[in-house]
């Protein structure tokens, strides 16, 4: 992206993009190891994702239960699309890693005579296996925890920090960052973090909607750098919207507030105005069933009644339980003046989770050298076409140790991965897009290239007014409901954001004022038009992509994933591989040596 040349630079073994629980831990276990580490953060180190998480981390820690049902319920989760190899090692690795947390200074809820950890059940699991904490404010005590032991560790932090670009070297392999500060201080400005090893853990790309669960520094930094550098993006198709978000109104935009999984886990029902639970009879965990099957059943009984909402009644609860066990989402339903222990809750679907991202191999590599992945901006194959409730956190650990560890191994020279399968060939199951009017062309219409003149280096930037616009047509063409006429739709509309700016670039060599609200827009823009294509090219409906125009799933035609790139040209590659299986990244580990 334009941006001015890096003022300033640090240089470390490890960069860490990110401060939720996947990139803390990573940060913390390549400390432990010996490597200078050094953690960017884009607010302050504990406003991630993380610390909005509500409902608790699964693992199979209670008693009856094993890893081997916790991967059952996690396939059926994930529509025939989940890695079982990937969902394996989550399962089986993610008691421990739980344990690990625990003894990092992770304080769960914990039932007061016998001290065991208390768990709850939320949708798709068959199982009580959710360990929560605070009541609903489990990742806020995760973030508290890893946030002290990364401070307590001495480990560099830079703060209030938008990450840019990777930095690459003369051989391609990552290199560090470039990233702006966002003040005034020791460091602001552009600068640079120069390291062999850079890992993206920057959460989500809600924003890319006009109403979301995510907060608002959640704007696809990291899948729009990973593009930029080259790297493979897999199932960014498949966006989950949480079934249960406060609704506050038609017109509300920006993070709305989650009533987690968890009350319908403690009981609570989903009702119409009549009172009545249309979840029965649609699949038979009712209410529990996965999210990508509750928010089509809410979205059904909305058309059905012509509703801009249902309900969720836990009056049954009680002023007592709401107060102890769910006091974060009983203080925000107050806040907009429902008051759960009296009255239902008015709730709709909202933009929750990618479930696609940066795709890398079961060590988080991407297809970039260097460049590894784990959170919410990776795809590891865990979730496939619909993530399991409370499986984001532990996935976040789970993986965020398996990166440390291939960063801080010392071993003989790579050779390259024999598990998985690699990327199709072209002509060998890859399918490539040509330029259509949802992807640019390499000169706009109306900006002819004049001769012996150059192309300005950088993608345009966006003004950041664009951002809205960007919300609202992906939330009426790519939202919960899709159609191949809204697609094409959404997908004209930002291909005309995309050459406005693009034109003008070419024409003047002028683009916006570089800056965090343009690099946002920006941001948002390349992660929406990648969204959409892969959305318009998987013509089915399966877990949370539902297409109104093709409402069944087709696993004959359709049971494979998506992977696209962004070409030197600004077009999109959009491929499918030749079966189900989830092709893992060829890309070789980062050799990193401490440093002094």
């Amino acid at each position: 992206m334009h941006a001015p040349a890096p003022g300033w630079a640090v240089d470390a073994d490890v960069v860490v993009v990110g401060s939720g629980v996947a990139g803390l831990t990573v940060a913390l276990r390549c400390a432990a190891a010996g490597r200078k580490v050094a953690v960017v953060t884009k607010a302050r180190l504990d406003d991630g994702s993380t610390r909005w998480a509500q409902g608790g981390i699964a693992a199979a820690l209670g008693d009856g239960d094993t890893p081997e049902q916790h991967l059952d319920d996690t396939l059926v989760a994930g529509a025939g699309l989940c890695d079982e190899e990937a969902v394996r090692l989550l399962v089986t690795e993610g008691p421990d890693a739980v344990r690990r947390l625990i003894a990092t200074g992770a304080r769960f809820d914990t039932d007061a005579e016998s001290g065991e950890i208390l768990l709850t059940r939320e949708g798709g699991h068959h199982r009580n296996r959710i360990a929560h904490a605070g009541g609903d404010a489990t990742g806020a005590e995760i973030s508290r925890a890893l946030v002290a032991a990364v401070r307590d560790a001495g480990i560099e932090t830079v703060e209030n920090a938008l990450v840019l670009d990777l930095i690459k070297d003369a051989e391609g392999r990552a290199a560090g960052v470039t990233l702006h500060v966002m003040g005034e201080g020791q460091r602001d400005g552009v600068g640079a973090v120069h390291a062999p090893a850079v890992v993206l853990a920057t959460g989500g790309m809600g924003q890319v909607f006009s109403a979301t669960t995510n907060p608002a520094v959640s704007t696809g930094d990291g899948v729009a750098l990973a593009l930029r550098a080259g790297a493979e993006v897999s199932d960014l198709e498949f966006v989950q919207f949480h079934p249960t978000v406060l609704w506050l109104g038609p017109d509300a935009e920006g993070q709305q507030p989650l009533v987690s999984e968890a009350v319908r886990g403690e009981g609570a029902h989903l009702v119409d105005a009549d009172g009545v639970r249309f979840m029965q009879g649609r699949h038979e965990l009712a209410e529990l069933a996965p999210r990508d099957i509750v928010a089509k059943g809410i979205m059904q009984r909305m058309q059905e009644q012509g509703a801009e909402h249902m309900y969720l009644d836990a009056r049954h609860f009680g002023a007592e339980m709401w107060e102890h066990r769910f006091p974060t989402i009983l203080a925000a339903c107050r806040a907009h003046g429902i008051d759960p222990v009296t009255q239902p809750i008015p709730v709709a679907p909202a933009a929750h989770y990618a479930s696609g991202g940066v795709r890398t191999d079961l060590r988080g590599r991407t297809t970039v050298r260097g460049l590894y992945a784990c959170g919410e901006v990776a795809c590891t194959g865990v979730h496939g076409a619909n993530r399991l409730a409370s499986n984001s956190l532990l996935e976040g650990l789970v993986f965020a140790e398996r990166i440390a560890a291939d960063i801080t191994t010392e071993s003989a020279p790579w050779t390259p991965p024999t598990d998985g399968f690699p990327v199709p060939e072209e002509g060998a199951g890859a399918e490539h897009t040509t330029p259509t009017a949802g992807e640019p062309t390499t000169r706009p219409a109306g900006a002819p290239h004049p001769a012996g003149a150059s192309h300005p280096a950088g993608a345009p930037l966006l003004a950041s007014e664009a951002r809205y616009t960007i919300q609202r047509i992906m939330t009426r063409g790519a939202g919960v409901l899709r159609s191949a006429e809204s697609l094409a739709r959404a997908a004209e509309r930002l291909n005309a954001v995309h050459q406005e700016a693009t034109a003008q670039l070419w024409r003047d060599g002028k683009t916006a004022e570089p800056g965090v609200e343009t690099w946002e827009a920006t941001n948002l823009l390349l992660v929406a038009r990648v969204l959409v294509a892969a959305a318009r090219r998987r013509e089915e409906t399966r877990g949370c992509h539902w297409r109104e125009d093709r409402p069944d799933r087709d696993d004959v035609a359709w049971r494979r994933h998506l992977l696209v790139t962004l070409l030197p040209d600004g077009t999109l590659d959009v491929r499918t591989t030749d079966s189900s299986d989830f092709p893992r990244s060829t890309a070789p580990r980062a050799e990193t040596e401490p440093q002094p």
